[in-house]
């Protein structure tokens, strides 16, 4: 192992001595009374948190509870405004991110920077090259990460371009960055949010690894399962404030979200056996082919009825986000074709998303920034996309503005969005308010059929609440629902009847009461046994594809 105390570039510390050594080692990181303000806005007050060394420790709050500031004080990004930050029991000045660096902290975002044409080892060097000769410090480099992927079991091709790494593997090489500038304490930031849950698994083993190596990890997060399965210490904000700190295996899940919300929370989603009504979305070997040849919807049946939702699990990647887009017009299928309240589409008669919505046919999307927001827009303006043409919204050719804002005030009231500001620009709010934005503007005209994507994505555990709540009111009122979700809690929880994709193709169905994460999790790995498809679903033969290794 490399020496701890050398922190220079492709020379990481081995990591602290862990906390349960027995050594009386000073806490990896002491915050004092930390404070930091924006104009009238007080995104921290008087924080204090301390963090053992080579131990797992959890900061968990809503959003805009003030943890994501925080850790970037911690890592340079801000300065304090008032406080003192302490590393290994020493007081340091932490103006930048070299600061940072220099005094051993790492920080994996929650959106990754890596330059996608480069390559693994180019990404990892670059910002930390050493040597005059670019290719004598390539060489250098590739061997000090071929220690640390065995070190830490982190293994990841040098040699592949970032970009056509999968997500998990690109969290990978941001993670060995940071080693390789030599921080011996990691800071991740919402580090699931994009990740499915077998990579969450893998991510939470190389995290156990890095620990056992004495490497001190915060863990930003509001997934309350991942603390209690991860984290040795969590602490929770809320309103700018550290509220709480506990040990994990001293608390439990409702006390953390009474801590982080402030009231009780309910956990579970709470409904009522569905009223089913007729078929609203019948699709009928709908198929997808891409540019490149390769099927991502491959012949897909199945139907969505009143009153109930159905819920369409998977890995991420296996035509569940494609399938969507063809069910709400944006992508062109190429083979089959789907009812809509009894009119047929095909790839002779396509649909497009105007005639979907005019249908009483609502779109939320699985990625709010990229297609159901404008980040520079006003929140009034993102609230009326897509029915700016509406009536209430025009007068001839010119938009009503103060129609639209009064609209959007109401929907902010309605879907308890924060800061009820139908002016303040989107990029302003939060993910969870961005999220009931475009809630608000899909469930307020209570379409006939909602197709949602991935609707709790990077929203804390009150607004998971009540978007769950609102879901399963429109499922009540009569409403036909497809959801997608790569959270299997929360297929589980609100689906009625679940569907598995894998590989573009429905390899099974089965009704939500009978569904465990063992049987959806062989049926998303295409790993069912004949047995098991024959148990959970008879009138389905052959529809779980069974291989036999």
């Amino acid at each position: 192992m490399a020496d701890p105390t050398d922190l220079s570039p492709g020379r990481p510390s081995a990591g602290r001595a862990p906390a349960s050594s027995g050594s009386e080692a000073p806490p990896a990181i002491e915050l004092r009374h930390v404070s930091k303000a924006f104009g009238t806005v007080q995104a921290n007050r008087d924080v204090c948190l301390t963090v053992e060394a080579g131990t797992i420790h959890g900061i968990i709050g809503e959003n805009g509870a003030g943890k994501s500031t925080l850790m970037s004080i911690l890592y340079g990004f801000y300065e304090a405004d008032s406080g003192e930050i302490l590393i290994d029991g020493r007081p340091v000045a932490i103006r930048s991110s070299r600061d940072a660096i220099a005094a051993g902290i790492g920080m994996v975002h929650q959106h990754f920077m890596l330059v996608d044409t480069m390559t693994v080892v180019e990404n990892i060097m670059l910002g930390a090259e050493s040597g005059a000769i670019l290719a004598t410090g390539i060489e250098k480099a590739r061997a000090e990460l071929q220690r640390l992927e065995r070190d830490y079991n982190l293994e990841v091709d040098p040699d592949a371009l970032a970009g056509e790494l999968p997500v998990g593997q690109q969290q990978r090489v941001e993670i060995l960055k940071a080693l390789y500038r030599g921080a011996d304490i990691l800071i991740l930031d919402e580090p699931t949010g994009v990740l499915t849950p077998q990579e969450t698994d893998q991510l939470f083993r190389i995290l156990d690894s890095l620990r056992r190596q004495g490497v001190t990890v915060v863990l930003i997060t509001h997934k309350l399962r991942e603390i209690m399965a991860i984290t040795d210490r969590v602490s929770v904000m809320r309103g700018g404030e550290m509220v709480a700190d506990r040990a994990t295996a001293e608390t439990s899940k409702e006390e953390l979200a009474e801590l982080m919300v402030g009231r009780k929370v309910l956990l579970r989603v709470d409904k009522q056996a569905p009223r089913i009504g007729d078929t609203v979305l019948a699709v009928d070997d709908l198929s997808y082919v891409d540019r490149a040849g390769v099927a991502r919807v491959n012949h897909v049946s199945f139907t969505v009825r009143a009153g109930e939702i159905v819920g369409v699990a998977g890995v991420s990647g296996n035509g569940q986000s494609e399938l969507l887009e063809l069910l709400s017009g944006i992508r062109p299928m190429t083979g089959g074709g789907f009812s809509l309240l009894g009119e047929r589409f095909s790839p002779e008669r396509p649909l497009d998303p105007s005639t979907m919505r005019a249908m009483h046919a609502a779109h939320v999307p699985e990625d709010r920034l990229r297609m159901g927001l404008v980040r520079s827009f006003a929140a009034e303006e993102s609230a009326i996309l897509g029915y700016h043409e509406d009536p209430l919204y025009t007068a001839g050719p010119f938009l009503r503005g103060e129609a639209i804002r009064a609209d959007c005030a109401a929907k902010m009231r309605d879907f308890d969005v924060r800061p009820q500001a139908p002016v303040l620009k989107t990029a302003n709010f939060s993910g969870g308010n961005q999220q009931k934005i475009v809630l608000a503007r899909e469930l307020s005209r209570a379409p006939r059929l909602l197709l949602v994507g991935q609707p709790t994505r990077g929203v804390d555990i009150g607004a998971i609440e009540f978007i769950h709540r609102n879901l399963v009111a429109m499922r009540d009122a009569g409403s036909a629902v497809l959801l997608v979700s790569v959270e299997l809690d929360e297929i589980m929880s609100l689906s009625d009847r679940i569907v598995v994709m894998f590989e573009g193709r429905i390899v099974g169905e089965v009704p939500a009461a009978e569904a465990n994460e063992r049987l959806l999790g062989l049926m998303m790995a295409n790993a069912a046994t004949e047995e098991e498809a024959r148990h959970k679903h008879p009138g389905l033969p052959g529809a779980i594809a069974v291989d036999p290794e």
